[in-house]
């Protein structure tokens, strides 16, 4: 689905003027069952928003931020106060895209009462469209009651990062028949629950093509099948931000290396004293 984007940013780097744009809604990505697939992005701040809202249908701002920004060893101490701050930038800098916000691990699992209240904090302070949390049928409950109280959930099942200490480790999941047979229940489950769409990670190819062919809701994969709904990616491994990634991901670009080239040429003319140059100091008028 090609999509028409322009910014002005001739008056404000944070809040560039959009022409013309309107904002893709949650029955739009619900409707896209089975028709042009779903691109989605991890985003944590309002610049890389802006850069990847005009070719995305969804952008995820995902717990991942506890490694990708803050150095974590995990996901696991990402708290609700880094989410809401760091989903609040990604809806300020698009305009095109469905912003989808992970909720936290410990936010939610208690009972679907916490788990509203978590949820209705990080629509309103954040203004995004919709919540994503993991786990299969155990959390059907959780993700009916949401839906049924006018919050869109986003299901995440497969390989659930914040369940890694149970699962023993972040390898593929769905080898044997009983994981497969029970990744397939919690797809059904979740679907079937209210989720409008759903991530499936890091699982055997079959078992996600035969997922995505046994619900009617999206199904994004991220290390799945190509014959899913849509993809999605963390967006600094996308763009080769990290020497050590997952298998699944693909990086097309470098973008460390080039980084690190461009501090290198400026340090370089720092200590040789070539920058600042006549172009960049302010002089004294004549």
């Amino acid at each position: 689905m090609s999509t028409t984007y322009t910014l002005d940013t001739s008056t404000s780097r944070a809040n560039p003027t959009p022409a013309p744009m309107k904002r893709l809604t949650v029955p739009a990505i619900q409707a896209r069952k089975g028709k042009d697939p779903i691109v989605m992005l991890t985003a944590y701040t309002a610049r890389m928003a802006q850069l990847l809202d005009p070719h995305c249908d969804m952008l995820l701002v995902g717990d991942s931020l506890g490694q990708v920004i803050y150095g974590l060893p995990s996901t696991l101490a990402v708290t609700l106060d880094m989410m809401c701050a760091h989903g609040a930038a990604v809806v300020r800098g698009s305009y095109h895209s469905v912003v989808v916000i992970d909720m936290p691990f410990g936010s939610y699992e208690a009972s679907p009462e916490q788990a509203f209240h978590s949820a209705s904090r990080i629509m309103a302070e954040t203004g995004a469209a919709a919540v994503k949390l993991e786990g299969g049928e155990a959390m059907a409950p959780t993700v009916a009651f949401l839906s049924s109280r006018g919050i869109p959930v986003v299901g995440h099942i497969g390989l659930t990062p914040q369940a890694v200490n149970a699962l023993g480790g972040y390898g593929a999941r769905g080898k044997s028949n009983a994981e497969h047979a029970k990744i397939l229940a919690d797809a059904r489950a979740i679907a079937g629950a209210g989720a409008f769409s759903m991530v499936i990670e890091g699982v055997l190819e079959p078992l996600a093509r035969a997922v995505t062919e046994a619900v009617e809701c999206p199904v994004i994969g991220i290390g799945a099948s190509a014959q899913c709904d849509g993809q999605v990616l963390v967006v600094d491994d996308m763009l080769g931000m990290f020497e050590r990634t997952a298998r699944f991901v693909k990086r097309y670009d470098n973008l460390a290396g080039r980084i690190g080239d461009a501090a290198k040429a400026y340090a370089e003319e720092v200590r040789s004293r070539a920058f600042p140059g006549v172009e960049q100091t302010y002089l004294p008028k004549d």
